[in-house]
């Protein structure tokens, strides 16, 4: 069940108030939650990376070209794994906020929105101007 808007701003104060008071207990707290389980996330993404260059070079040992593009297509994985699950990670001393994916989707939309609108006006501009 979601938070209501009131009772996500009371925790933003909470959590607020807890870092003013206490900044060393907020952020053992805050290791507990979205920034451990992306840190997680990158680690095992480097170690697969490792795992791929091991299959790679395997692969070039054993003149076996299948099993060369099998470890240049786990390390190509594990770095994208790596680079969003680090781009996700959390500041720290950073909260994420509750609906942020959410409020990015709607402005990437709006913006987008806004993009074909501002095309379109353009378009009809040339096709005037061009008669």
């Amino acid at each position: 069940m979601p938070l209501s808007e009131h009772e996500q701003r009371m925790l933003e104060q909470m959590e607020r108030a807890l870092y003013a008071e206490d900044p060393k207990f907020a952020t053992a707290l805050e290791g507990s939650g979205l920034h451990t389980y992306t840190r997680r996330r990158v680690y095992q993404a480097v170690a697969g990376f490792l795992v791929g260059i091991a299959l790679l070079m395997a692969g070039m040992v054993a003149k076996q070209v299948w099993l060369s593009v099998v470890g240049f297509l786990v390390m190509l994985g594990c770095a994208v794994l790596a680079v969003t699950g680090w781009r996700k990670a959390p500041k720290p001393g950073e909260q994420p906020a509750a609906g942020a994916p959410h409020a990015r989707r709607q402005e990437r939309q709006k913006r987008s929105m806004m993009d074909r609108i501002e095309q379109r006006w353009q378009k009809r501009r040339d096709e005037q101007g061009g008669h």
